[in-house]
């Protein structure tokens, strides 16, 4: 069970998840632990691997993801201060996306971000570019002000569109074999 101590080692407890599936209905969660924005390497990495994904339904897609990063969440061992979602929180005002699923299996007692990599029409996003690109990222938000959480991911380590920290929990997600 998640600790309510929510004090990391030199800052907050930050958490990355994402989850990656595999044709046979299983899958892998992983989850990213890092206590300052602009931190370039993690404090901690987990993964777990589940079967059973559910099928993907429109405007469902937390139904797949969900079990896997609350079970991955577990994994941490403290309680997370914000937590990030490769996936929008919000698909409109009164459309909870992913972020907000999560948000709310956890009670609305840990912040969640929502970054997503393509834009969903009225989603109440902020674009945002980073490093060299052109192409904006779009952040959304789940227990907190969403131009705060544009803020935290823009001031994240990386040189790129994708913050450093997400992509290594990308390719955590992905990669077979650990």
């Amino acid at each position: 069970m998640l600790s309510d101590s929510g004090s990391g080692k030199g800052g907050q407890v930050i958490v990355a998840l994402d989850a990656h599936y595999r044709e046979d209905s299983s899958g892998r969660a992983a989850a990213i632990v890092f206590h300052d924005w602009d931190d370039e390497e993690p404090a901690a990495e987990h993964i777990v691997e589940f079967t059973g994904v559910a099928f993907y339904k429109p405007g469902a897609f937390y139904e797949r993801e969900l079990p896997g990063l609350l079970e991955v969440i577990e994994k941490v061992g403290e309680r997370p201060d914000i937590i990030i979602v490769d996936g929008y929180a919000w698909l409109a005002e009164d459309n909870p996306g992913l972020g907000a699923q999560l948000w709310k299996a956890l009670k609305r007692r840990i912040p969640v971000i929502g970054v997503a990599k393509s834009e969903f029409r009225g989603a109440p996003a902020v674009e945002l570019v980073r490093g060299k690109s052109w192409r904006p990222i779009y952040v959304t938000a789940a227990g907190m002000d969403t131009e705060q959480a544009a803020r935290a991911i823009e001031s994240m380590a990386g040189d790129h569109r994708i913050p450093l920290m997400l992509q290594r929990v990308d390719r955590l997600a992905r990669t077979r074999g650990l």
